[in-house]
């Protein structure tokens, strides 16, 4: 058994964060996968019934991102608290996080599953499921909703995977998952011809087979944080600790679903269902950016955490300094080719003459302060590594809650009343609110500038009875 985590307190920072961040940014475009796999196929699926299968799994979409949100509530806290411990040399704590995240993980998958099988035909009619595509749901849903629990059993596995130190590993993982859907659901759907059932069991299969070598890899006497009786053991402080830096992330999924309704709806109201299918297209080119944003950010996070939690400010400072110049650079990027070639990215996703000439400006409007929101998710992901919680969720939240939300509701309104163009105001909306949410979290990083000098002690965060136990 090699202390794995060793390296990232002694080998050059550029290269740990190449190291930790390729990886993480391919897991990142990996998952992506998960999402379009299932309609590639159904969409054209052979039986005639591919845009009501596609319309089926539209209506689940929201299902899943509800539970990604809670997936990221646990495995994003709980990958941050043990790289904080690694850092502080103590395996047996990183052990007990091992567990007692496992804990987490059922819990709320159990609540998942019984709700989901209970509540799921008033959920999916919730959610806009018609009469001729609601069995259809049902069906993917009956078979996939154990599968959206191995999900974010696999998803908190192997951010402590990365976070332990095997950053590699825990893209391959993922890597393999995709793969496997993908074959399997050649071999469901346009082989054996089973539809959405296919889909869904495609789906299912591939992410048991990597929640199983998640699971695996704490099983193995070779790994250095690994499952051990007395990781079981539920800790309350190790559960607050875990969920106050996961609500960070979990709260900005949450809002993400919160503002895509709302900005749907103005769209809808101001430009009918064309700007309504603009937005989607543009959405997904822009997420492409944020994608490899959170990816580096993800390869920055054990860093950062495991210096934070050793004491090694400097370190700190550094990958801090290199995380963001790298995330700055690629919101240039995607700021440029926005700019510059925006029917070329568009047409990538639909081709239609009107999609194009409503995308351009809205591509536009969303991608031009691209570098700033780079900052922003820089920051939050910082304040999450160093075990900062709550300016965390301020930082994650002002784009998307604070700013965007109440702008996007009353400067439309103002812009079709003023020009007659409420439409181009909700694109300003988001244009407004990338420059408001960087300005807010730079003030919020001056506040805290504190954790980069040298010899800050962060607080410890464990019960009195632990730190000084009895003799």
């Amino acid at each position: 058994m090699i202390d794995t985590t060793k390296e990232l307190e002694s080998k050059s920072i550029r290269r740990l964060l190449w190291e930790y961040a390729l990886p993480a940014v391919a897991s990142q475009i990996v998952t992506s996968v998960y999402n379009i796999v299932d309609r590639v196929f159904l969409g054209h699926s052979s039986d005639g019934y591919g845009t009501l299968y596609l319309a089926a799994l539209a209506i689940t979409f929201p299902v899943m991102n509800i539970v990604h949100a809670f997936g990221s509530l646990v495995g994003a806290g709980a990958s941050a608290r043990m790289s904080i411990v690694l850092g502080r040399k103590d395996q047996r704590w990183a052990e007990k996080i091992l567990g007692n995240t496992m804990l987490l993980t059922f819990f709320f998958g159990f609540l998942f599953v019984v709700a989901g099988y209970i509540w799921m035909r008033p959920i999916l009619m919730l959610f806009g499921a018609s009469p001729d595509s609601i069995n259809y749901a049902c069906e993917y849903m009956d078979i996939v909703l154990p599968g959206m629990f191995l999900v974010t059993m696999t998803y908190n596995l192997t951010g402590l995977i990365r976070a332990s130190g095997y950053p590699v590993k825990a893209m391959w993982i993922m890597i393999g998952g995709a793969i496997a859907n993908i074959f399997l659901d050649f071999l469901f759907i346009n082989v054996l011809n089973m539809g959405v059932v296919g889909a869904a069991w495609g789906t299912t299969i591939s992410m048991a087979s990597t929640a199983i070598v998640s699971v695996m890899h704490f099983v193995s006497s070779k790994s250095f944080i690994r499952f051990k009786k007395h990781c079981w053991a539920p800790k309350l402080y190790i559960f607050r600790n875990i969920l106050a830096i996961g609500i960070s992330p979990f709260s900005m999924n949450v809002a993400a679903f919160a503002v895509m309704a709302i900005i749907n709806k103005q769209l809808s109201l101001y430009g009918g269902d064309n700007a309504v299918a603009v937005y989607g297209v543009v959405n997904a080119a822009a997420g492409l950016v944020l994608m490899m944003l959170l990816g580096v950010c993800q390869g920055m996070q054990p860093i950062a955490g495991y210096n934070f939690g050793a004491g090694h400010n400097d370190r700190l400072r550094e990958v801090y300094m290199l995380t963001m110049k790298v995330c700055v650079i690629i919101g240039i990027i995607g700021t440029t080719l926005s700019m510059l070639f925006p029917r070329t990215i568009i047409s990538c996703f639909n081709s239609e003459t009107l999609i194009l000439d409503m995308g351009v400006p809205a591509l536009r409007y969303l991608m031009v302060f691209a570098p700033f929101i780079a900052f922003t998710v820089v920051n939050s992901q910082l304040f999450q590594s160093i075990d900062l919680p709550w300016i965390a969720i301020v930082t994650s939240l002002s784009r998307q809650v604070i700013f965007l939300i109440p702008i996007s509701l009353i400067l439309p309104g103002i812009m079709y009343r003023m020009y007659g163009d409420g439409v181009t105001g909700v694109w300003l909306s988001c244009t407004i609110c990338d420059l408001l949410g960087a300005l807010l979290s730079l003030i919020l990083l001056l506040t805290h500038r504190q954790v980069f000098h040298k010899g800050y002690v962060p607080p410890l965060r464990k019960p009195r009875k632990e730190l000084f136990p009895k003799q």
